[in-house]
């Protein structure tokens, strides 16, 4: 078991906890909460921002809201048929040529079959989420324009402007935001993917999301590494072995978590716990809003595989049983589910 308390300089103990989780010591059993699941919301950045889009969209009937940072919009890589979806992941929802790119109307009209088929919840539930999305000015890894697509979706789904946010004035390269003076230059694409822009975007995105929040607090909570295997018990998702979960002080299993609600956080390529430690985990800013507002914040992490070497989340069907026809969008889809029954844990009640 590993129970790491934060402190106010959380940076300080990131190598010490990254220590302690490579010296063999054994993940917990992910908590039963009984977390309020109505207020689920979900965001992510890069690959985990295609994955918060894809998993919002699926399972929008249990969803408030989510948050989409460097992005494009739901099903992208399946829109370019007959470009093989690995393909179009890597070329059109990331670095269009010309005039080419995602078409937020094409990833509605699949959204609408999806729906009609049973694999995703119906879009209808999409009109009363709100929305964030942030498109760095400085973002050349996923062009701004493929972002400027997701905010079209959820237009077009029905989601009304006063519940959507777009955010396109920073100066930022391809990264989550931070005010942190010891993050990158707010311009650079390199690891950790963690850049000083002088805004919190965890804290804007929470705050979208749930609306005005207490101030933020030092995380006097617990910061939990799970075992995610019991959550994909056929290895088909491909996950890490271990994640992590926030719990604020006043969500403990005997504080009183039913009044407390879950925000799901997917990490990008190359910024799993298996490159950068606990850095994103630690370091990105959730923990902080989380404390203060009675937010348990799951961090699940996918495995860098031969299939995945970069450690990205699942955007285009390589957990797929065929790759032909990936169904990495769908609520069945390993990652998809695997990730939902985590927060469905969080939901029961506790023991």
């Amino acid at each position: 078991m590993i129970r790491c308390k934060p402190i106010a300089r959380l940076r300080a103990l990131a190598a010490a906890c990254a220590l302690c989780a490579s010296a063999g010591v054994v993940a917990q059993a992910l908590p039963a909460l009984g977390a309020d699941l109505g207020q689920t919301s979900v965001s992510g950045l890069s690959s985990g921002a295609f994955m918060a889009t894809q998993f919002h969209v699926a399972y929008s009937g249990t969803m408030a809201g989510v948050g989409v940072v460097a992005g494009g919009p739901f099903y992208c890589a399946g829109l370019f048929v007959p470009t093989p979806p690995a393909t179009a992941a890597a070329t059109q929802c990331m670095q269009p040529v010309g005039d080419t790119g995602p078409d937020a109307q094409a990833a509605l009209d699949a959204a609408r079959t999806f729906a009609r088929d049973g694999r995703i919840d119906a879009v209808q539930n999409l009109a009363r989420q709100r929305v964030y999305v942030f498109a760095g000015t400085r973002d050349q890894t996923v062009l701004p324009r493929v972002a400027a697509q997701v905010g079209r979706f959820y237009a077009l789904a029905g989601v009304p402007a006063s519940q959507l946010q777009y955010v396109s004035d920073v100066a930022a390269g391809h990264a989550f935001i931070t005010s942190q003076s010891g993050d990158a230059a707010c311009a650079v694409s390199a690891s950790p993917f963690i850049n000083n822009c002088g805004l919190e975007q965890a804290r804007q995105i929470l705050q979208w999301i749930y609306g005005t929040l207490q101030p933020a607090a030092r995380p006097a909570g617990e910061l939990l590494r799970f075992d995610q295997r019991a959550f994909d018990p056929g290895g088909k998702a491909l996950l890490a072995d271990s994640g992590y979960v926030y719990v604020p002080r006043e969500c403990g299993a005997d504080g009183g978590g039913a009044a407390c609600r879950v925000h799901v956080a997917f990490h990008g390529c190359l910024q799993g716990a298996g490159a950068i430690g606990e850095r994103f985990v630690r370091g990105a800013g959730y923990l902080e809003s989380a404390e203060a507002n009675r937010i348990v914040v799951l961090f699940p992490q996918v495995g860098a595989s031969r299939h995945n070497p970069l450690g990205c989340w699942d955007f285009w069907g390589y957990t797929s049983d065929d790759p032909a026809q990936p169904d990495f969008f769908s609520r069945e889809a390993p990652q998809m589910a695997a990730v939902m029954r985590m927060v469905r844990r969080l939901g029961a009640a506790p023991q």
